[in-house]
């Protein structure tokens, strides 16, 4: 695998680590990478500039650090604590912006959580749209313990783990563990391993890499219009319009380039074009 360097800020790493795999990583490991409004800018513009990466075709957000991320930082909460409504609905639109930036991310965006997600983290790994733990690793949606709630995140997390589970965890601040969050369908794998723990990373990613092939392997045009199918549907209803619609979409992929060479190396039984030689993790 040809490595790239990544671009280097005050609380992250971003850029295209490989050919077609993207990487944002936290990196505030002395604080449990906690965000305030300084890092939800950066990440913001972290995901614009990796959405306009050519050739990337799948990002992967990770943390360094013991901790995947203790949610909003101490410092960031005490200062909004000192301002008033109209400031705090500002602040509180950053954080929705990045939330939805992340959610809508035109990639399939696959989270590697290690330690404590707290809080707003698990907004983070619920906008993902695969999302594996390590054994340990735990969540909480902890914000009634300090009489606030999941707003922002909210949209995202119910989604994610449904109606039910939200109902609970979003007023009883339970922490779960990793096997739970699998149950609720937050995460999609355990990286069961027998190394040390500072060698969680390896794991997760050893993990992931099966995902990751999987991918890469697919069309990149089908991959990213499949990711908006999904959320086109998940908020349609079942009516003549949708139907319209998703028949439009097929029509439009079938005569596109990659779909007509898809139906081609499937007839002609030959490798498409778009798939890479080898594995995206060698």
């Amino acid at each position: 695998m040809t490595t790239h360097a990544l671009t280097q800020t005050e609380f992250l790493a971003y850029g295209a680590e490989s050919e077609y795999v993207g990487v944002l990583r936290l990196n505030r490991p002395e604080l449990h990478n906690a965000f305030g409004d300084l890092m939800i800018a950066e990440l913001i513009k972290a995901l614009d500039e990796l959405a306009a990466l050519p050739g990337l075709r799948v990002l992967l957000l990770e943390s360094t650090g013991k901790n995947f991320s203790a949610g909003a930082d101490l410092n960031w909460m005490r200062a909004m604590a000192q301002k008033d409504y109209q400031q705090n609905l500002t602040d509180a639109g950053a954080l929705a912006l990045l939330m939805k930036k992340l959610n809508s991310f035109p990639l399939p965006v696959i989270a590697l959580v290690q330690g404590a997600a707290f809080g707003g983290a698990v907004g983070l790994v619920a906008c993902c749209d695969m999302a594996i733990a390590t054994p340990k690793a735990s969540f909480c949606l902890s914000e009634v313990k300090i009489g606030l709630i999941p707003a922002v995140i909210s949209p995202y997390v119910v989604r994610a783990i449904g109606e039910r589970a939200s109902r609970r965890y979003f007023t009883t601040a339970e922490r779960f563990d990793a096997a739970t969050a699998l149950q609720l369908g937050l995460i999609c794998e355990i990286a069961v391993s027998e190394i040390a723990s500072n060698e969680e990373p390896t794991a997760l990613r050893a993990k992931a890499q099966p995902l990751i092939d999987a991918i890469v392997a697919n069309s990149p045009q089908a991959v990213v219009a499949a990711k908006a199918l999904v959320a086109y549907v998940a908020d349609a209803p079942l009516s003549a319009d949708t139907i319209a619609e998703t028949s439009r979409r097929i029509a439009a992929i079938r005569v596109s380039a990659e779909g007509q060479e898809g139906l081609s190396a499937f007839l002609e039984k030959r490798t498409p074009a778009w798939q890479p030689s080898f594995s995206a993790g060698q």
